[in-house]
């Protein structure tokens, strides 16, 4: 059974297995897999999903936590951090549009939005396991 310490760490694995999903899904679309890129990205929907439910909870019961290493790390953190931040705030909007177009079938319209998804998501993703990285490993 999961508790509420645990969350941090399914969080950062939540945001691994997406990044690694996201990236076999551009490489099957890359080789004209349709079905395995759709399922790909409908699975990496659905961990970003977990992941947030999981991130709520945790932070609902939990609050902030601060980020107490000083020297030249801290500002590392902290653009990372923000970067991350601003970023996870556009994905959501843009991943619902993405996933829109082509469930619609306006597959020329998803490329050109799923150009910008695609990176920013993957950033995101990336970034959030660094971030547990900081603030609970290192």
């Amino acid at each position: 059974m999961l508790t509420l310490s645990d969350l941090p760490t399914l969080n950062a694995t939540l945001n691994g297995i997406s990044f690694a999903i996201l990236l076999t899904g551009y490489y099957f679309i890359r080789q004209g897999k349709i079905t395995a890129h759709k399922t790909c990205m409908l699975s990496a929907l659905a961990a970003s999903i977990l992941f947030l439910t999981s991130y709520l909870v945790y932070h609902y019961n939990v609050g902030s936590v601060r980020f107490t290493k000083e020297g030249w790390i801290r500002p590392v953190y902290f653009t990372i951090l923000i970067s991350h931040t601003i970023l996870a705030v556009t994905v959501v909007p843009l991943a619902v549009v993405t996933l829109y177009r082509a469930w619609k079938e306006k597959f020329t319209k998803h490329v050109k939005i799923a150009r910008w998804t695609l990176p920013i998501w993957l950033y995101v993703s990336v970034t959030g396991v660094i971030i547990y990285l900081m603030l609970y490993r290192i």
